[in-house]
């Protein structure tokens, strides 16, 4: 700050990205009253170069709203709009996640439907950040509950809404979950991609359903889709731990199509020594 009123002393203009560097300094130090002042310092007396982005808004929203200044959080979201700062992409990414991470899930509610209200409705890509905390957290109630709103708001799922919640549900130790997720790809029109077969396959391994884990990798085969290479040696390892012998010679036989031998000996090689140097350590 002293160098800032310094530069401001000299006959120098802090720009926007100045005073942001500033207000977000003081945010993760808790310092909340003087990023607020700060902040009402460079609406009213910044200059043209120093006028508040929505990212500026976004620092101050999720500060307030960290510190259980709810009242006040949303106070600021409709001077950001009356301000004409409409929320982009990266706002809502900020906002949302910043709330969530905070414990503040109602509060990222809220969020969207103010902004839902004022004619800026989140896209897939809000939704799946808001959704990618939400799993990570293994709150599988409210992230039933976002995707339900998701299509309640005829915002389309995509491929990595569906691939999010599969990994929760197994993480939960719930597949009944992740296949009842699986249907509702299915029923919905959205294709399964690699990611989707990884994450079903790697699920069932793991709580003991080796028969269904073995049927998704003939049809990885029949689709002749491409397993990343660490994917196909995991599930290779899983196979010969089973002992079944005819998928993993079909697997085997399909990824020759992709991988030549002498790429499939360097990445073993790599992977030994990546081995021997965690072990030296």
């Amino acid at each position: 700050m002293k160098l800032m009123e310094e530069m401001i002393g000299a006959g120098h203009k802090p720009e926007n990205f100045t005073y942001c560097a500033a207000i977000d300094a003081f945010c993760q130090a808790g310092m909340v009253d003087e990023a607020a002042e700060l902040f009402e310092f460079m609406v009213t007396k910044g200059s043209a170069v120093s006028a508040p982005t929505a990212r500026t808004f976004a620092l101050m929203i999720v500060a307030l709203a960290k510190s259980g200044k709810e009242d006040e959080c949303f106070e600021l979201i409709g001077r950001m709009i009356a301000m004409g700062c409409l929320p982009d992409v990266s706002t809502y990414k900020d906002v949302v996640e910043g709330m969530c991470n905070a414990g503040k899930v109602e509060e990222a509610y809220r969020f969207l439907d103010e902004m839902g209200s004022k004619g800026y409705p989140p896209d897939i890509v809000t939704y799946n950040c808001f959704l990618r905390v939400l799993c990570e957290s293994k709150k599988s109630g409210e992230a039933v509950k976002l995707y339900k709103r998701m299509v309640e708001t005829r915002c389309v799922p995509s491929v990595q809404t569906y691939n999010m919640l599969i990994s929760m549900f197994f993480e939960m130790g719930d597949p009944d979950g992740a296949y009842s997720t699986w249907r509702e790809m299915e029923e919905r029109g959205c294709g399964q991609d690699v990611e989707t077969y990884c994450a079903m396959v790697n699920g069932l391994f793991d709580c003991g359903r080796e028969k269904e884990a073995c049927f998704l990798l003939e049809e990885v085969v029949s689709k002749g889709m491409k397993l990343p290479y660490r994917a196909f040696d995991s599930f290779l390892m899983r196979l010969s731990e089973v002992g079944n012998i005819k998928v993993i010679h079909k697997v085997s036989e399909h990824m020759k199509k992709f991988y030549n031998h002498s790429m499939a000996r360097r990445f073993a090689l790599s992977e030994k020594r990546k081995s021997t140097k965690l072990r030296g350590k």
